[in-house]
């Protein structure tokens, strides 16, 4: 099965970007085969494994208004992933799809027959916009990255009601990968709580790998490397080696009961 994973929180400021980035390393060490995708105007998931622009290269602009394939436009890192980073033309796309009868669904028909990939990894925008929508529309699993703290549970629910707006409008089948809790400080009272909710509520769905505040997890995008290559002995590095690991476990129990299943 092909995982097509959006990393989305319509909030700012979650580790949203840091876990699509590090989670996608981490696959693609595992011996599968990973594709980052950066949909987000800022690009920060680029400049986190060090793609630029290219001159004479195609850019996703190009890939979406079909001048140009998958293969043209992907970045293929010497850390074993690729990588179709983020373009300045991103916000054009943005536009143009607005007004395109398939505003909703472009990204999906372009990936639909990509067989290439077993973890296509999205890094969504932090707010609900056409490329978030996008996102959402081709994907098999959400992955949601969220803190431990007073407005979490806020911005949980209003991306849950987007996640079900998705289905409505097509996506039928589009699941919750699960909720990791990023930037965790098990000293803070508050984050315990929240903590104790997220599993009162979702259970299972919760990672019991958590991402903890981690100095070497902030400093490793100004180096243009993962963190797991920038300083592989960091907290940082080690629990997001651990979240990639549980994910595959997670889904190669899924997989199994699928085929006894079917």
């Amino acid at each position: 099965m092909k995982y097509v994973i959006a990393v989305a929180n319509q909030k700012g400021g979650v580790g949203k970007t840091t876990t699509a980035v590090n989670l996608a390393f981490e696959l693609s060490r595992s011996e599968k085969a990973v594709l980052l995708i950066d949909m987000d105007p800022q690009g920060n998931a680029s400049t986190h494994v060090g793609v630029a622009e290219a001159p004479d290269q195609a850019t996703t602009w190009d890939w979406f208004q079909r001048r140009a394939t998958l293969t043209d436009v992907v970045h293929k890192l010497d850390t074993g992933m690729d990588v179709l980073g983020s373009t300045s033309d991103l916000t054009a796309i943005e536009l143009q799809l607005l007004e395109a009868a398939d505003r909703t669904h472009r990204m999906r028909d372009l990936l639909q027959a990509e067989n290439t990939y077993e973890y296509v990894i999205i890094d969504c925008p932090p707010s609900l916009n056409i490329l978030t929508i996008n996102s959402l529309m081709c994907a098999t699993h959400v992955l949601i990255p969220m803190q431990c703290e007073y407005f979490a549970l806020e911005g949980l629910s209003a991306l849950l009601k987007t996640i079900e707006a998705v289905r409505e409008s097509g996506n039928v089948d589009l699941d919750i990968d699960g909720i990791v809790r990023t930037m965790y400080d098990p000293r803070n009272k508050l984050a315990r709580e929240v903590s104790r909710q997220l599993f009162d509520h979702f259970g299972t769905s919760v990672y019991r790998t958590v991402v903890p505040r981690n100095v070497r997890l902030a400093e490793a995008p100004s180096h243009g490397k993962p963190v797991q290559v920038y300083d592989p002995r960091s907290r940082g590095a080690i629990a997001h080696s651990a979240l990639a690991h549980e994910m595959l476990r997670r889904h190669a129990k899924h997989n199994a009961v699928e085929q006894i299943n079917a």
